[in-house]
């Protein structure tokens, strides 16, 4: 019996044409009214449109944000986010100044980019918030995520040598095709570790949690959960994980993938 499905956003919930399929709010309606708890868990922060989508999921449950950094209650607003050691961002923030790659820093309520370029005004729009660039020490909070813009020439020279302190999950959007999002989070945080913690708070047992996934970012969160599913446009590493594979994001895969849970 599946109580839980986690939800990914970019390639599962929402397609090329950077909208929800119209098949999937109706079935996700259905099954939350099944008792059914929708888990939105994307890589996203935890405000603009993301947010938008976890109320829709679920306007009084918990989600997941920012690959698993940011875990929140949208009822209450409590939070079991997990700060990455300052450290740490303080490299960051001096490699992207001396290469000039897009790094984004994140707290659990905002974000901050010095890049002028044309993918981080692109990545502002999918956010849904607006294009300030400004310095890096500007943001004022913890910083729960970091996260690398990149082309996947820059990204396989970057993956080469990953960094052991945090963990390093790869994504995908198809509102920006070209690009590679290469986020990073404190060690032992990810989907997988997020999707335990709301399984736990909600007394669910991971035998019985569906996860929807499409890019190796979901991989942890593919692991843990009883019923893995791929949509059709996932990655061979998530579609060879998986034990269903839905049709593609733009076709109502995910629709398929719930009724499947029904």
């Amino acid at each position: 019996m599946i109580r839980l499905i986690g939800i990914d956003v970019d390639g599962t919930l929402v397609g090329s044409s950077g909208v929800v399929h119209p098949t999937v709010w109706a079935t996700a309606e259905k099954a939350r009214h099944q008792g059914i708890h929708l888990v939105l868990c994307s890589g996203r922060p935890a405000f603009g449109v993301a947010l938008d989508y976890a109320r829709r999921l679920d306007p009084i449950g918990w989600h997941v944000f920012q690959n698993g950094a940011s875990v929140i209650d949208l009822q209450s607003r409590k939070s079991k986010s997990v700060q990455i050691a300052p450290d740490f961002i303080t490299g960051l923030i001096k490699r992207a100044r001396e290469t000039r790659d897009v790094l984004e820093l994140y707290s659990d309520s905002t974000y901050v980019t010095e890049s002028t370029g044309d993918w981080a005004r692109i990545h502002a729009e999918m956010l849904g918030v607006p294009f300030k660039p400004a310095p890096y020490e500007s943001l004022g909070a913890p910083v729960v995520r970091a996260q690398w813009v990149l082309a996947e020439s820059d990204k396989q020279r970057y993956m080469q040598a990953p960094p052991t302190e945090v963990e390093v999950a790869v994504s995908t959007s198809p509102l920006l095709p070209e690009a590679r999002f290469v986020g990073l989070t404190h060690k032992g945080v990810s989907k997988g570790s997020a999707i335990r913690t709301i399984a736990g708070n909600y007394g669910i047992e991971l035998r019985d949690v569906m996860y929807v996934g499409d890019a190796d970012n979901d991989l942890p969160a593919l692991r843990v959960a009883g019923h893995p599913v791929a949509m059709g446009n996932g990655s061979a590493a998530v579609r060879a994980l998986a034990r269903h594979t839905v049709g593609h994001v733009d076709e109502g895969g995910l629709a398929e993938a719930i009724e499947l849970a029904l």
